[in-house]
């Protein structure tokens, strides 16, 4: 968890920023990350960063585009050089909060401020969820609805779920692990509503953006309103393919590993791959998605980081995550190369 001193020091941040930017990653830990900071100090602009593995230099045209004199990066692991370059020449206050055990170059500016619990030492180094921390943070307790739908779709369940459901005891229920939130009650399926909504386009992100800022209850969510006609759509197109999707991976089950690929003009391989994980918890669950000669690669499983560094000292490409769920990008060319060494460390991995 954050310390107190990291707390009080965001909070500075935040009172002191007047026009902020806030980039966060293209999912509901992200996005809800966002909105709970938006609520709290009533202004501020939100992106959504679709860029992978980093956040690249082309964002940061955005921050002078709209003006900022602060800017905030949500649960983002990786940050190019390039982008940080052109924030800081810019003179603007860069502060990122984040919760991946990743390496970074980024010490030692005095305008970039670093929030990472998982860098922290001691009884304080955790990787709770950045909607959990943003909800630590603030601690408006009509926004724990909001801080439940990012963590659980972030596979962690937070102390304060019985918060949320003596509130909204019809959204939730039988409930054990976080899958078990995600995938079997109402309020798991806001969750992965959000994140079918931030496969849409930025006009139509924007509006979701705004919609859940003005939204007081998760109730108002899937009201049939016009405030979210869009982003009814869009769940509604998103969810079709999906179910396709995860049912055409089921026929790639194998005794310890499931390797699915897929192409076309969805990229939705981590929701895949989670999807397939709470279905087959003692499986490997590799999901690839392939965009022209680039593959996008999302991995589930017992200790998959260490594999993944490992097959990516053996072959070009980029990648990192938690210790159970990664993600990773290489070159389509090397993509059988990938799967043979994988499949090596697989087989020497001890259950």
């Amino acid at each position: 968890m954050l310390t107190e001193k990291q707390i009080n020091e965001i909070k500075e941040h935040l009172e002191r920023a007047q026009n902020p930017v806030f980039y966060y990653d293209n999912d509901a830990d992200g996005l809800c990350s966002f909105v709970i900071l938006r609520k709290f100090i009533g202004r501020g602009k939100g992106v959504a960063i679709r860029s992978f593995p980093d956040l690249n230099a082309s964002y940061a045209k955005k921050a002078q585009e709209l003006n900022a004199d602060y800017i905030f990066i949500l649960d983002k692991p990786v940050l190019s050089k390039e982008f940080v370059e052109e924030i800081l020449k810019l003179g603007l206050p860069l502060v990122w909060i984040d919760h991946h055990d990743v390496k970074n170059d980024f010490e030692g500016n005095d305008n970039f401020f670093i929030y990472n619990p998982a860098k922290n030492t001691g009884k304080d180094k955790s990787e709770e969820p950045v909607t959990y921390l943003c909800y630590k943070i603030i601690q408006r307790k009509e926004d724990v609805w909001l801080a439940i739908v990012g963590c659980i779709a972030d596979h962690y369940l937070p102390e304060f779920f019985s918060e949320f459901k003596e509130r909204y005891p019809e959204l939730w229920g039988d409930v054990k692990d976080p899958f078990d939130a995600y995938y079997k009650t109402e309020i798991g399926r806001i969750a992965q509503g959000l994140n079918f909504g931030l496969k849409d386009s930025t006009t139509h992100i924007v509006k979701l953006q705004n919609f859940l800022i003005s939204c007081k209850t998760p109730r108002e969510v899937f009201l049939e309103t016009s405030a979210n006609y869009t982003f009814r759509e869009k769940y509604r197109e998103v969810k079709k393919k999906y179910d396709a999707l995860v049912e055409k991976a089921k026929k790639n089950v194998r005794d310890k590993l499931i390797f699915f690929e897929y192409a076309g003009d969805l990229s939705i391989s981590s929701d895949i791959a989670n999807q397939l994980s709470y279905f087959y918890p003692n499986k490997y669950v590799v999901v690839v998605y392939k965009k022209g000669n680039v593959a996008n690669i999302s991995m589930r499983g017992k200790n998959v980081r260490e594999i993944l560094d490992k097959v990516l000292k053996e072959v070009e490409g980029s990648g990192g995550g938690h210790e159970n769920a990664v993600g990773a990008r290489i070159s389509t060319q090397y993509l059988e190369k990938f799967k043979e060494l994988l499949e090596r460390e697989i087989k020497d991995e001890k259950n």
